[in-house]
């Protein structure tokens, strides 16, 4: 513990610190390149690496061992590895108000979004991360305008008389098959883009992911492994509970979105290769698949949302806030206006509420690249790293004290 020794006595020295002016006890060129926010987890990462009492709760602390010092690609790279489960900030010591004032969920938080933006496809667009609530509200507000624009052109007026679930009676399959092909697509390719340099800096030596490596990362985000604050009783909340609500509203919201993909591959497979268009009965496997893909994003994010809210500010960045509640709640009211669409498809109401819903999934859609789902690729891409990485041989020498 001698690091720890001496961190205190340079405390001392120094005075007492601050949240707001934290001790630095990171090593010349280290920081050079590092931004306020980085610099904050490298020297938190430094104290953490003296003390280890976290040692076995997450991914990040295993990492974080092998090194001695943190440059901005390991800061990158461990900011996008941490779940936020708050375990080491309620077990930690020197947490504030500790003079070291070590708090690992916030400013791995702050730099997660940092990562996001820097990385971003293309680079000015990063800047979009900076004013999420902006660009989600005029996202949302354009698509949904466009949408009710057309209808009302189409049809003459949001009524008209019922039209059997025909959805391509208000708008053509091409048409729409075109536009929302061509802007889902787009966001895959940023994504897919971003998510490349951030695996080129955080993977210098381009080491190849092995099945083994890439079946436990896969694993590991498919079960969100680091949501059980790695003793298995869960996560941290605001009244220092354990509970294992987060790591379920993710799964009802995550297989959620995944059925939804689904029953829209089903039907594009129906439609073009067998023949069949909408719309589909009750019972068939789309509006099967959709319906349980509903259920599970209705419950998700109002659980994720009611969970949002009560959170202390301690475990996570609150300027993030409008970025997580933006994407919750296009998450939810796609799922809702798509079932609405679902009760309502055999009346006069079905294209005032397919002009909604379709103006949703657009704007949910446009902010893909550049919102809260990002953090899902990124984390997945620093679970490899991380699979990668336990395989090797650690380049540290660490002897006794």
């Amino acid at each position: 513990m001698k690091q720890l020794e001496h961190l205190a006595r340079q405390a001392e020295s120094e005075g007492a610190a601050t949240p707001a002016r934290p001790l630095t006890f990171v090593r010349g060129a280290t920081t050079a390149s590092l931004s306020d926010d980085e610099t904050e987890v490298a020297r938190i990462m430094q104290i953490c690496n003296a003390c280890r009492y976290c040692e076995g709760f997450c991914a990040v602390f295993p990492a974080m061992t092998r090194r001695l010092e943190f440059g901005k690609a390991d800061v990158n790279y461990l900011a996008n590895l941490c779940h936020n489960c708050g375990a080491c900030l309620h077990a930690c010591q020197y947490a504030p108000p500790h003079e070291f004032a070590v708090n690992v969920p916030q400013a791995m938080a702050r730099v997660r979004v940092q990562t996001y933006g820097d990385y971003a496809w293309p680079r000015a667009a990063g800047q979009l991360y900076r004013r999420n609530g902006l660009t989600l509200s005029l996202a949302a507000a354009a698509a949904l305008a466009f949408f009710l624009v057309l209808v009302v052109s189409i049809n003459g007026g949001l009524l008209h008389a019922p039209l059997a679930g025909n959805f391509y009676a208000i708008f053509p399959h091409n048409t729409l098959a075109i536009m929302f092909g061509a802007v889902f697509g787009f966001a895959m390719l940023a994504l897919a883009l971003g998510v490349r340099r951030f695996w080129r800096d955080v993977s210098p030596g381009r080491e190849g992911a092995g099945m083994g490596a890439t079946a436990e990362a896969a694993q590991a985000a498919l079960r969100l492994k680091y949501l059980d604050g790695g003793h298995g009783k869960g996560c941290n909340e605001s009244d220092d509970a354990f509970t294992h609500w987060r790591r379920r509203f993710h799964h009802f919201t995550f297989y959620g979105f995944m059925l939804c993909f689904a029953a829209t591959c089903v039907a594009t497979l129906y439609h073009y290769l067998l023949g069949q268009q909408a719309p589909y009965p009750l019972l068939s496997a789309p509006v099967l698949l959709g319906t349980a893909g509903g259920i599970g994003l209705l419950i998700g994010p109002a659980g994720l949302l009611w969970l949002n809210l009560r959170r202390h500010p301690d475990q996570g960045d609150a300027a993030q806030k409008p970025m997580d509640r933006g994407f919750i709640a296009l998450l939810f009211f796609t799922s809702l206006t798509g079932l609405l669409l679902l009760a309502l498809r055999d009346t006069a109401l079905m294209g005032l509420t397919l002009a909604i819903h379709l103006g949703v999934v657009m704007a949910l859609f446009l902010t893909l690249p550049y919102g809260k789902f990002a953090h899902g690729i990124f984390r997945s891409a620093a679970l490899l790293k991380f699979a990668i990485e336990k395989r090797q041989a650690s380049r540290l020498q660490l002897g006794a004290d």
